[in-house]
């Protein structure tokens, strides 16, 4: 893979798990790092289902496609909010 694979990859991680984020209500505790894995994932993952659907190629945006993946991220991140969910880091149990 090229370093531009890469790159692209990380962008398009870091936009879907943040778009995943959005759609999520109140504030989850999951750091950057695991959003952008949880966006590349996603987008993946939600590829994988719109062409399984058949609609992966349309004309223009990939609209249906774009929602799957965001969708993907948005449950992933609940996922992952679930584990970091807890007390926050560095707060002493009383």
């Amino acid at each position: 893979m090229a370093i531009s694979g890469i790159i692209s990859a990380i962008v398009v991680g870091l936009i879907i798990g943040a778009l995943g984020r959005l759609v999520l209500p109140g504030k989850q505790n999951v750091p950057i790092w695991l959003t952008i894995v949880i966006g590349i994932v996603a987008a993946l993952i939600g590829t994988f289902i719109a062409k399984a659907f058949g609609v992966a190629e349309t004309k223009g945006i990939d609209w249906i496609e774009l929602i799957i993946q965001i969708a993907a991220a948005a449950v992933g991140i609940a996922i992952a909010a679930g584990f970091y969910g807890g007390r926050p880091r560095g707060v002493a149990h009383r």
